[in-house]
């Protein structure tokens, strides 16, 4: 991608991961280039209380493949003129989130974890931490 596009709501996607069940329990797999649409450079987890929200940044340039495989969160995606709520509250379901578009994730459930898929190293200089540097990000790129 390149350092000028801005990705909008719609680019964001949700989709639903094969998943296995049998007697004794069930395996959802997220295999490289067939469900992970970008070599994985890194790999965190995030858990909090419920109600907190967590993320409010946007990337530069990072890619995010969101998974909840415990308990719900929403996770709202802003692009500066659009907005919308996704819900992963399956184990099964992903979302990838490309670069420049705000997120913030809602823990819906006490102990829910989120692992989040990266396609680069933690960079600083990447984060948008605040809305109105994102704004302006978002002003000076369009």
């Amino acid at each position: 991608m390149s350092d000028d596009t801005l990705n909008a709501v719609c680019d964001v996607r949700l989709f639903e991961l094969p998943h296995y069940a049998r007697e004794d329990g069930e395996i959802v797999v997220a295999q490289g280039a067939a469900q992970v649409p970008f070599a994985i450079a890194r790999m965190f987890t995030l858990t909090a209380p419920h109600g907190a929200r967590r993320g409010e940044h946007a990337h530069r340039r990072c890619s995010q493949l969101m998974l909840c495989v415990h308990g719900a969160v929403d996770i709202v995606c802003d692009d500066s003129r659009d907005q919308k709520i996704f819900a992963l509250d399956r184990n099964d379901l992903a979302l990838c989130v490309p670069p420049t578009i705000w997120n913030t994730v809602i823990f819906k459930e006490h102990r829910s974890v989120v692992v989040v898929l990266c396609d680069r190293p933690f960079e600083e200089p990447d984060y948008l931490r605040t809305y109105p540097e994102f704004l302006a990000f978002r002003n000076d790129k369009s």
